[in-house]
């Protein structure tokens, strides 16, 4: 292939990528919200890991939300303008080993006896997909800006529906849509924020945001998201470059907290509406950490088979039962929790400091150096 060729082609390749973030910056109302009117305050109640909490929403010219309205952005592209998967195929790893080097990052679903892997490289372009796993809907979504990716179980009003991209942000966090109500739900949050269904929480499904190479050595027999998405995608160049490794948001967020810097990966839960962030590095080092938040013993444990964290709730008989964080970055986490604690280093509930210029690999495209580590609360 002659240079010039070669030098159009990669043009247009870098062409097609910065409008595809630059179209990110465009406001759209394609949900018409309203933009004036009276808005009155509603009490409702809701569950969470801890049991039922009241929630306060608003309602603006009868329609519900429970942020403000003027919070929610237009993210360039309009509703669908990111194409869901909605019909998902998958391949054998020694198919997919063809596409993905060890080092890829994605995220690693289990449900009963099917095990999938959903590379990041295919859900950058895409952000959600729609799955069904032993006749089951089952929600993965991922959110670029903040390195989210959390699996969700798809029930609204007592059934299993497909969810699309809104072509909206709240916090620079995915605004997704039901395609059964038309609300709109928050990622980070699991919750809707706008619509029939506001205040209603999605139920969290356990994954693992880990590497291609660790996935498929424990399960040889998996099966990996197929680049054939119906869609045509530069699979395997990702429209955000350096973003994941450099200061700064795409967009603003309402709150910032120097606890940490604001692109760690932290692992995040709400316990009786109180909320809770875990520095994997710090795990890491520790190894495991037992820590009691509000009123449940929560033990964080690093896999090291997967290289990541994983969290449990400590029952009273010692048994240990898997809670289902939202994996994000910290700026992420924080926006949409201003109030929540963080643990950044803390051993059988006791302060501990240790110095290390080590370099964690969690996540693979976000490397976190651990430092000087503190107790924060």
């Amino acid at each position: 292939m002659h240079s010039k060729t070669i030098a159009i082609i990669v043009t247009g390749v870098v062409v097609i990528m910065a409008a595809f973030v630059l179209s990110r910056t465009v406001f759209r109302n394609d949900f018409n919200f309203p933009r004036a009117g009276d808005t009155q305050k509603e009490t409702m109640t809701i569950q969470d890991n801890g049991g039922a909490v009241e929630k306060e929403i608003m309602v603006t010219n009868g329609v519900k939300h429970s942020v403000p309205l003027d919070s929610i952005l237009g993210g360039g592209p309009p509703k669908d303008g990111i194409p869901s998967i909605d019909r998902p195929k998958f391949i054998s790893i020694s198919e997919a080993s063809k596409q993905l080097s060890d080092t890829e990052p994605g995220l690693a679903l289990e449900i009963g006896d099917v095990n999938r892997f959903y590379p990041f490289q295919i859900l950058v372009w895409h952000e959600i997909v729609n799955d069904t796993i032993n006749g089951q809907r089952v929600l993965v979504t991922y959110c670029p800006l903040c390195l989210s990716g959390i699996v969700f179980d798809p029930a609204v009003a007592g059934e299993r529906v497909e969810f699309g991209t809104s072509g909206k942000l709240w916090n620079s966090n995915l605004v997704l849509y039901d395609r059964k109500t038309d609300s709109l739900w928050s990622q980070i949050l699991g919750e809707a924020i706008v619509g029939e269904m506001t205040g209603t929480r999605l139920k969290v499904l356990a994954s693992d945001q880990i590497r291609f190479g660790e996935w498929k050595r424990l399960h040889p027999n998996g099966e990996v998201l197929s680049r054939d998405t119906g869609a045509t995608r530069f699979y395997g160049q990702d429209p955000y470059g350096n973003y994941y490794t450099t200061p700064g948001t795409f967009f603003p967020v309402d709150k910032k907290d120097s606890r940490l810097n604001e692109k760690e990966f932290v692992l995040g839960l709400v316990v009786n509406g109180k909320a809770k962030a875990y520095w994997p590095p710090a795990v890491k080092k520790a190894g495991k950490v037992e820590d009691m938040f509000q009123g449940k013993t929560i033990v964080a444990q690093y896999e090291k088979d997967i290289d990541a964290v994983r969290l449990f709730e400590k029952k009273k008989d010692g048994e240990r039962v898997r809670i289902n964080p939202f994996g994000s970055f910290w700026f992420s986490w924080v926006a949409a929790h201003p109030d929540t604690e963080l643990l950044k280093s803390l051993i059988n509930s006791k302060v501990w400091i240790q110095k290390t210029t080590k370099q964690f690999a969690w996540p693979a495209v976000a490397r976190a150096k651990c430092t000087k580590s503190t107790i924060i609360r």
